[in-house]
């Protein structure tokens, strides 16, 4: 899944951004790493272009604009903004994704959302931790060198002109966020829901702790592992990992809120409820932790959930209480979808070698095309057994049933996405008619015919938007202009309802692959076997 990260920087230095996207970095101290002669390495691979810079380097244009404007001179501005987009590892073999179609994903996302910016767009094709993710940087100078049209993250109208500074407020980091999703969806990449939170929510400062605390603890236990020794920990773990694992084993065990309050307490953790929100103390802390900050899976309506289940199992089922609470990591699931298709790596079409002998092939491809047969052989089995198919009626059955069912996401996904796309046009109409305020306003103070005729000459293309704004309103029956924060949050609902439809289409259109996979090996093998078995039968007679 994709994901959005933003940074702030008030460094004057703008060559120090694109410094650190050139050269290699230290991922914990964020330095430059040198060679044995003292210069800095280049990365191996990555993209970068820049946008609006007019042909110079993007610190000296970002330094003519500042001075231009006379902005960006005290220390305490924010000079620059940094957005990482950071797509999912899978999403290179699986989809096709490559740095260079990554990096004009980067530069059009850019475009779109921050025009009027001077640039950065840089693609590096792994991330600092090596897990194979492709991520592309977005730089920009906060100021903004041209005027630009009323964006929906927008709130004011000194967003739209030149001279004046990008600001990312919550509701603009939305609403990239919902941007993301919507271009992870278009392009058909993995993609979570980045609106709605997380079950587990971990901070930057947390993530590089645990980071910082596995590599100390890796060379502490070195010299142990290589005297032979076993170390008694090789995981580290940040406090507040430590408190979610002690809160699903509390939570695993408990059946009421007040046996979960106590069992926490029996390991020196108090749990507080204050109007609707529930907080966690340590014993080493003096202000509680909201779960907001350990994750969904830890607020009120997650807990009283998986409370509720555990009661309901319990009255169903009366088990022996054990004598400690189970610990480990059972998870809070308070909606946990049952498993309706078996794992598997994957099962592959069968190979017609005859076909391919008859095609020119060798003796050596025969060989591996022999081998490969007998391992999807053994694959296409296990999942008809898995599935519990007694005979090829039912899988042709629940092919059918499986197309039906894609089919049939399909169909409210697209309905979803008309709807969507109505949102998207109404907004940009409003925004484009809020925009001409202005000048409608200045129409209205005009005293004499002449008068308003020179303003609406003088103001012609403001009045031409207006004009086709309105029309557009009065098409669609709309005589009350929405809210521009509702609007926005409408679409946002919209976007998430539309990544659970689309997760779910693609997990069944997987799911029907898959099936008709084992269907079409099995059709190969009875039809392999029907030559032997007509021998078999004229034997018999």
């Amino acid at each position: 899944m994709a994901t959005l990260k933003h940074i702030n920087s008030k460094n004057a230095d703008y060559g120090a951004a694109e410094q650190y996207l050139l050269f290699e970095h230290d991922e914990f101290t964020m330095k430059p790493v040198l060679d044995e002669t003292g210069r800095l390495i280049p990365r191996e691979d990555y993209r970068l272009s820049t946008l609006n810079c007019g042909g110079e380097d993007f610190a000296v244009a970002c330094m003519r604009a500042n001075l231009r404007y006379e902005k960006n001179q005290r220390r305490e501005d924010v000079k620059s903004h940094h957005y990482i987009i950071s797509f999912d590892p899978r999403d290179g073999p699986d989809n096709g994704l490559t740095v260079d179609r990554a990096q004009e994903l980067g530069e059009k996302f850019c475009a779109e959302h921050f025009p009027g910016h001077q640039a950065l767009v840089c693609t590096h094709p792994d991330g600092h931790n090596h897990s194979g993710n492709i991520h592309v940087h977005i730089v920009i100078n906060s100021l903004r060198i041209e005027e630009v049209p009323f964006l929906p993250y927008m709130d004011r109208p000194a967003d739209t002109k030149a001279g004046c500074k990008h600001r990312c407020t919550d509701a603009a980091l939305r609403y990239f966020k919902s941007e993301v999703m919507e271009m992870c969806h278009r392009e058909g990449l993995y993609q979570i829901d980045l609106l709605n939170g997380s079950k587990n929510r971990v901070t930057d400062r947390e993530y590089w702790a645990q980071k910082k605390g596995q590599a100390a603890l890796d060379r502490q236990n070195a010299p142990m592992i290589a005297g032979g020794i076993t170390p008694r920990q090789t995981k580290f773990e940040t406090n507040k990992e430590k408190l979610r694992q002690t809160i699903r084993a509390a939570l695993s065990a408990a059946t009421s809120f007040e046996d979960f309050s106590s069992l926490l307490l029996r390991e020196g953790v108090a749990v507080k409820e204050s109007r609707g929100r529930l907080s966690y103390l340590t014993p080493d802390r003096t202000k509680p932790i909201t779960a907001r900050k350990l994750g969904d899976d830890f607020d009120r309506a997650a807990v009283f959930a998986v409370l509720e289940q555990n009661a309901a199992r319990a009255a169903e089922k009366p088990a022996a209480i054990p004598e400690y609470p189970r610990h480990g990591k059972t998870g809070i699931q308070p909606t946990k979808v049952p498993q309706t298709a078996p794992k598997q790596d994957g099962v592959q079409r069968l190979v017609d070698i005859e076909q391919k002998m008859a095609e020119g092939k060798g003796r050596g491809y025969e060989r591996w095309a022999t081998m490969h047969n007998l391992k999807q052989m053994a694959a296409t089995l296990n999942v008809y057994q898995e599935y519990g198919f007694t005979s090829p009626e039912q899988l042709e059955a629940a092919v059918d049933t499986a197309y039906q069912e894609m089919r049939q996401t399909s169909g409210k996904l697209k309905t979803l996405e008309t709807k969507l796309q109505g949102k998207k046009e109404l907004q940009q109409q409003v925004l484009a008619y809020a925009k001409t305020k202005p000048a409608r306003d200045g129409l209205k103070a005009q005293k004499s015919e002449k008068a308003r005729a020179a303003y609406r000459q003088a103001n012609e293309s403001d009045f031409i938007i207006a004009e086709a704004a309105a029309r557009y309103f009065k098409a669609h029956g709309i005589t009350k202009l929405p809210a521009r924060k509702a609007l926005q949050a409408e679409i946002e609902q919209l976007i998430s309802e539309k990544d659970g439809l689309y997760n779910t289409y693609h997990e069944q259109k997987q799911r029907f692959k898959e099936l008709q996979t084992v269907k079409r090996n099995i059709d190969q093998i009875l039809r392999r076997e029907e030559p032997h078995r007509r021998k078999e039968q004229s034997h018999e007679r």
